[in-house]
Order: C-alpha cells, then structure tokens, then sequence
C-alpha cells in the first residue's frame, strides 16, 4: 500500500492527494513532476523515516499544516502552530475585499490577529495596521510571520471585550473573531475540533454575535468618518450582523458570499 492509499484511510481520495503532494513539496523539495517519475520512492534512510512519521500523524488525524508549521494564504507561507486557527481560503478573499476598498496606507485595525495572516497581508500591501489577540501564544505566532515576511505590523495583546481606554481612529477594522456556537461542535470535523485552538474559535449558544457587537460598538468611538468595518461571519448569523450594525448606526452594510457560495463577509461604514 504506497502512501496515498494510507491517508485514504482517514481522507477522501482527493485529500489524500492534495495532502501527500504538499508534503512532499514544503518538506522534502519534490515537484509534481518529480512524483511523477517515482523519486518520492527515491528517498535516503533519514527521509524515509521522517515521511513514515508524517504519515503516523496524518492518520491520527493531525492537520497537515501543524505537521509542518505551515501554511499558504494569499500566496505567501506562513507559520502556524495549534495557538493558532490554521488559515482558510474565505478568509483570503476577506483580505482581497479590504484591499479593494481601502485607499493606499489606510490604519487599518485588525482584531482577533490569530497567525497575523490578515494584518501581515494588508501591510504588505502599504497599510499600515494595527493587530490585537487576547492569546500572547497566538501573538508570539503573528510576530514571527511578520518579522519573517518583513511586514511592519504593530501588535498589541488585547481582549476586546474589555478594550483599555483610547484615543486612537482607524479608516478601518478588520476582524475574523469566534463565530461558532457550541451547540454545532457535533457537526464540525473531528480533526478540527481535537487540533485547533477552541478560544478562537467558539461563542456562547445563547450569544453568537457577541464579539461581533462589542467590535462594532467599539467602531462608532474609533472610526474615523467614512471608516468601514470588516467581518467574516458565521453564514447562519449574516442577517443578525447586519441587523446590528444597522442598530450601531452603520450604513451602506452589505453582505458577500465567498466561493462556496455561503453568506460569509459583512461590511459597513459610518
């Protein structure tokens, strides 16, 4: 049984593959071409014993992306760690919406920082940002992708829900914060709910907006005029945000479906 049949065992046939391709790439150098030509069977003792060792934990269900301390957003590698939520496509077109909206070296404050993916990406881009977490683990983990990626981000450890008194104004905020209830635990995948970090990513059942409000309100102190806000949003909720944002006194709030075709980013302006 080579590899990929291996992984079929705890992934579908196209996971498997997908996974033992980027294993192969990000640790042991070899192209798809070079797969082709059989030189994954090539490898030296050391690598052979290293690929086995992968293989052990892929199919305990690991992520492959913590295996490996990587992951790709937007084109770029960035480290990652169980501190952090490993980075998702719709988030990258969160990051796409903020740069077409946006003008050149908007502040830009990014809340719920995680990996840094999102503040990293947009200062890359000439904006200059701002990054908060409640999670010093998370913030070690952002730090490092931003000195790797030679981005200049400012980070700050910061519980929103009990943000310090300031006088600082953004053009915008950006946030992917918790979304999910804990009653829908039963229907997530099991590599997800044993591997990624539960404090970024659960709510209260009986207050699924809850960061979503307190982000907002602390908007209409520190939005400049004509700031925008930025979520990434739990598809069940789209409605209920926009609804709250409207009762902040936001306006021109829209709602965009990602490539899956689910509710998944709101924004709005004051």
């Amino acid at each position: 049984m080579n590899q990929v049949r291996r992984l079929q065992q705890v992934y579908s046939a196209g996971e498997a593959r997908s996974i033992y391709r980027m294993v192969m790439e990000q640790r042991f150098g070899l192209t798809q071409t070079d797969l082709l030509l059989g030189k994954d069977t090539e490898l030296s003792p050391n690598d052979t014993t290293e690929l086995e060792n992968i293989v052990q934990r892929l199919l305990l269900g690991e992520p492959v992306q913590y295996i490996l301390g990587e992951c790709r957003f937007l084109g770029r590698q960035f480290h990652v760690s169980p501190e952090v939520l490993i980075p998702r496509p719709e988030t990258e077109e969160l990051v796409e919406l903020v740069l077409r909206t946006m003008p050149p070296a908007s502040r830009i404050l990014d809340i719920g920082t995680g990996s840094g993916c999102i503040a990293i990406s947009l200062a890359l881009e000439g904006h200059l940002v701002t990054a908060t977490d409640v999670s010093e683990g998370a913030l070690s983990v952002a730090r490092k992708n931003a000195e790797s990626l030679h981005a200049s981000v400012h980070f700050k450890h910061e519980n929103i829900l009990h943000s310090a008194e300031s006088q600082e104004q953004w053009n915008a905020i950006v946030s992917n914060p918790p979304y999910i209830c804990r009653s829908e635990a039963k229907e997530m995948e099991e590599l997800v709910l044993k591997n990624e970090p539960h404090l970024a990513l659960f709510v209260p059942d009986e207050d699924p907006l809850l960061f979503y409000r307190a982000i907002a309100q602390y908007g209409t102190k520190h939005l400049a005029v004509d700031g925008h806000i930025f979520f990434e949003i739990n598809r069940l909720y789209g409605k209920d945000v926009m609804d709250m944002l409207a009762e902040n006194g936001y306006r021109n709030i829209e709602m965009h479906i990602d490539q899956y075709g689910n509710n998944r980013i709101v924004e709005g302006c004051l």
